[in-house]
């Protein structure tokens, strides 16, 4: 038997999750002392890593933010300066590049860092962004470890600032009903989940396919996030015990990282998760089995409209565009000095999970988790 990894009971994770509403335990930092006192204003957010998600996704998403904007980034690819400045209107005075990074603690319109680096920097330039005293979110997975995780946890708590981790879905329409019903047992106990989450991407130049030192892994250290969280939140509880099987066809693709993996994970309640990821098949659906009826959503975690549904029927719980709806909400996190819903407690779940699944797979015994 693999030896335990530290993990969850379905009291820790209501307590850290958006499936609770109480507030984290005692001892953790009270951030309403550091809520803003001018609510009306909005907060600045400096993109830090310019890539395909900050250009196609993010930086769009300000056109429907409410509570804060695009105030400056950070690159390091020196033309893109001049192309942001451009297209956003971004000053001189707002534009970093790795090197000079840490000045950014003396510009006042810069509030929160979103930092949108290859997983294994997230760390990095979370920790400093918070020693130069501004608020973190990080992309997601976390990191690519439990320890690094956790080491940008505690550089927040010391520094005072708030930590979200992009966990979209936990703030769109759709997954907060498919939450609700779950919380409340409208359909009675969650028995038996199927989520999958893959797309054909086995030949792409992108680092995610050609570099585990910047990924940490093939697709669950991307796509497979997603439907980790969704069977997480789709039964209101962390995982009690793992096992999982990875598999490769294209030997000469995604050096040292798994091709597709599929993970079966137990929960304290006896709901079962079957789970699956792959970068060589096309697939996006969360589906949830109860005693009394089934709901979810195909598709699930793209970022066109969730195909929500209860039974037969659409579930039609609305959309709003899932960046600018979670930047929002840290936006008001700060202002209001309310508790973060993906917060960093939140993504060191994730990643204690994730560990969990690449042991079971390596070496095909099942991995128990305490919470």
């Amino acid at each position: 038997m693999e030896k335990p990894i530290n993990s969850t009971s379905r009291r820790s994770f209501i307590k850290n999750s958006s499936v609770g509403a109480v507030a984290l335990a005692s001892g953790l930092i009270s951030y309403r002392c550091l809520a803003n006192n001018n609510r009306d204003r909005k907060l600045g957010i400096a993109l830090c890593g310019l890539g395909n998600y900050s250009s196609t996704r993010l930086a769009p998403a300000f056109e429907h933010t409410e509570h804060c904007y695009l105030a400056g980034v950070v690159t390091g690819t020196p033309s893109k300066e001049k192309e942001w400045a451009d297209k956003y209107g971004i000053p001189p005075t707002h534009i970093y590049n790795y090197e000079n990074f840490d000045t950014i603690k003396d510009n006042p319109d810069i509030d929160i860092v979103y930092v949108v680096t290859p997983n294994s920097r997230h760390a990095e330039f979370g920790i400093r962004a918070a020693k130069a005293g501004k608020h973190v979110i990080t992309e997601k997975p976390m990191e690519i470890s439990v320890a690094r995780a956790q080491e940008l946890v505690d550089a927040c708590k010391a520094a005072g600032k708030l930590l979200q981790v992009g966990y979209r879905n936990r703030y769109d329409p759709t997954h907060l009903e498919i939450m609700r019903l779950t919380r409340e047992q409208v359909y009675g106990q969650v028995k038996v989940i199927d989520t999958n989450f893959s797309f054909y991407g086995i030949n792409s130049p992108n680092w995610r396919f050609t570099d585990k030192s910047l990924s940490g892994g093939g697709p669950l250290m991307d796509i497979g996030v997603y439907c980790l969280e969704g069977a997480c939140y789709g039964t209101g509880e962390l995982p009690s015990s793992i096992t999982a099987q990875s598999f490769k066809t294209f030997m000469d693709k995604l050096p040292d990282m798994e091709e597709t993996i599929t993970w079966q994970m137990e929960f304290p309640s006896g709901a079962i998760a079957n789970c699956t990821s792959s970068y060589v098949a096309r697939a996006n659906n969360l589906h949830i089995y109860a005693e009394k009826g089934n709901y979810g959503t195909s598709p699930a975690y793209g970022y066109d409209v969730p195909g929500g549904y209860v039974g037969k029927e659409a579930m039609n719980a609305g959309y709003r565009n899932q960046q600018a709806a979670q930047m929002d909400a840290f936006a008001m996190n700060i202002k209001e000095g309310t508790e973060v819903i993906a917060s960093g407690e939140v993504g060191v779940q994730g990643m204690k999970i994730i560990e969990a699944i690449y042991s079971a797979a390596k070496t095909g015994q099942k991995v128990e988790l305490t919470w």
